[in-house]
């Protein structure tokens, strides 16, 4: 589990093809120190697997399945990413609960400035519009933010100088695509209503 508040802005060191899967190397200086095999790290809202480390940077294996799902295919060696380690006791929840479980890819279709913050819409594909609601959670790019605004499947968020200047937001433009995970809450109860109809 994580928060979607963002702790480290890494990069893409290195992109590798292996037996149909890929192999990606990220960079994150400053960033690992206690990290150990194993552990969860959400990249760009992905949750993934650390395989092995390299100086300042650790390894973790994409599958198809993950490739398919979320934007992992289309990121390149140094791209900016967004990097989030899995959620622990001592941890402030200072977000919302997060699976890193990427439900869609969503699209950024307007960008404009707001005194010194941004109001950033997207679409979102229509099999999840039904769980964005205004004033709900959302994950975009693993980043938690509140939507502001719902009218079919855009939303709009209001996004803050931190929150610009510390995630890959900023370097975001119109027409780019993002990972989407909807509120978790969400998401169960639509599964609790639908089992109790079909029973």
């Amino acid at each position: 589990m994580f928060t979607g508040i963002i702790e480290c802005l890494g990069a893409i060191r290195r992109i590798e093809q292996v037996g149909g899967d890929v192999r990606m190397t990220i960079a994150a200086p400053g960033y690992l120190e206690g990290s150990q095999l194993g552990d969860s790290i959400a990249v760009n809202g992905v949750c993934l697997t650390a395989t092995a480390f390299d100086g300042d940077a650790f390894v973790a294996d994409l599958s198809s399945e993950t490739l398919d799902a979320t934007t992992a295919r289309q990121w390149q060696s140094g791209d900016p990413v967004n990097l989030e380690r899995a959620l622990t006791p001592a941890k402030p929840l200072g977000g919302h609960m997060v699976s890193g479980h990427v439900d869609g890819v969503g699209t950024l279709v307007d960008l404009q400035e707001d005194a010194r913050s941004w109001r950033l819409r997207f679409e979102a594909p229509p099999a999840l519009a039904h769980y964005i609601a205004r004033k709900g959670s959302i994950t975009i790019d693993g980043i938690s933010l509140t939507v502001n605004d719902v009218d079919g499947c855009r939303f709009g968020v209001n996004i803050i100088p931190q929150t610009w200047t510390h995630t890959t937001l900023g370097r975001r433009a119109v027409g780019d695509p993002v990972n989407l995970e909807v509120d978790l809450i969400a998401r169960y109860l639509e599964r609790l209503l639908t089992a109790r109809e079909t029973t």
